[in-house]
C-alpha cells in the first residue's frame, strides 16, 4: 500500500460577481477548477459550480437576510476544517469578498490556523449592476463622487454615514437597504430636493432583473416592487436620470 499523503491545506477567497455567471473572471475560473472543497454563498448563481471538478465537494454556507444556515464563526470554522482536511478550499462569495462579503474576517482565520490564503476579486454588484441598468454612478457635470454603503448597521438601524452622503452632491450605491427605503429616503430629504431620483435595481445581471425609478419624496413605487421581487441595490442620485437616454442596453434589464 502507498504512503498516505495529506493534502496541503489552501484557501482561495473567490469573488463570484453579480449573478451573471460569464461576469466571472477568468482567473476565478481556473481557481474552482482546482478545487477540492467549494463553500458557496446564497448569492451565487449555482452554474458557477459546474467549474468545479466532478469529485470535489459543494458545501452550502449561504446567508439572507434573517436566513442563515451558518453564523460567520461557524463558517470561519467550516473553511478552515475543509482546507485541512480535503485541500484547495474555494469560499465563493457573491459580488466581491471585500465589498460587504465579510471577506476579511475568512482572511483573518485561515492566516491564524496557519493555512495560505489568495483572494481573487470579482466584479462588484455594488458597480455592475448600476451599469447594466444605464446608471452611470459618475458624470462630467453632474457628479464626480459615489459613496458605496450599506442600509442597516449591525443594530438594524440606519448607518450615519447615509446622513453624511446625503449632505453631498455625490451619487449613493445602497446595499442591504430595501427594507429601510422610506427611512432612507427621509434622511435625503432633509439635504436634497424632492424631486431627487431614486432606482431600484433588483436581480441586476439576471434576465429576470427589474428596475424601479421613483424619487426621494415618493419612494412607493420601490417599496412595492421590494415586497414582490426581494432584494436589491439602491441608487440615489442625479445620474438615474440618465437611464431615459440610455435604452439600447437599458432595456436589456427589463423582463420580457
Amino acid at each position: 500500500m502507498g504512503l498516505f499523503i495529506p493534502p496541503l491545506p489552501r484557501i482561495t477567497l473567490l469573488g463570484a460577481g453579480p449573478g451573471d455567471p460569464e461576469l466571472l473572471t477568468i482567473k476565478g475560473m481556473k481557481a474552482l477548477q482546482s478545487a477540492d472543497v467549494v463553500l458557496y454563498d446564497a448569492l451565487v448563481n449555482p452554474e458557477l459550480l459546474n467549474h468545479a471538478p466532478a469529485g470535489a465537494r459543494r458545501l452550502y454556507v449561504g446567508k439572507r437576510c434573517s436566513a442563515h444556515s451558518l453564523s460567520q464563526p461557524e463558517i470561519n470554522d467550516l473553511l478552515v476544517q475543509s482546507a485541512l482536511d480535503f485541500g484547495h478550499a474555494v469560499r465563493l462569495k457573491g459580488g466581491d469578498p471585500f465589498v460587504f462579503g465579510r471577506g476579511g474576517e475568512e482572511v483573518l482565520a485561515a492566516r491564524e490556523a496557519g493555512i495560505a490564503v489568495n483572494v481573487i476579486p470579482g466584479v462588484s454588484s455594488a458597480l455592475a449592476v448600476p451599469a447594466l441598468a444605464g446608471v452611470p454612478l459618475t458624470h462630467r457635470g453632474v457628479s464626480r463622487s459615489f459613496w458605496i454603503m450599506t442600509g442597516t448597521s449591525k443594530d438594524h438601524k440606519i448607518p450615519a454615514e447615509i446622513a453624511e452622503a446625503a449632505a453631498t452632491a455625490a451619487t449613493c450605491v445602497i446595499l442591504m437597504g430595501t427594507r429601510k427605503i422610506k427611512e432612507i429616503c427621509a434622511v435625503f430629504l432633509r439635504h436634497r430636493a424632492g424631486d431627487t431620483p431614486i432606482a431600484l435595481l433588483q436581480n441586476g445581471s439576471l434576465p429576470e432583473s427589474r428596475a424601479t425609478i421613483g424619487s426621494i419624496s415618493d419612494p412607493t413605487p420601490l417599496e412595492l416592487a421590494a415586497k414582490a421581487s426581494g432584494p436589491g441595490i439602491l441608487v440615489i442620485g442625479e445620474v438615474v436620470r440618465f437611464r431615459e437616454a440610455f435604452p439600447a442596453w437599458a432595456a436589456l434589464s427589463q423582463p420580457g
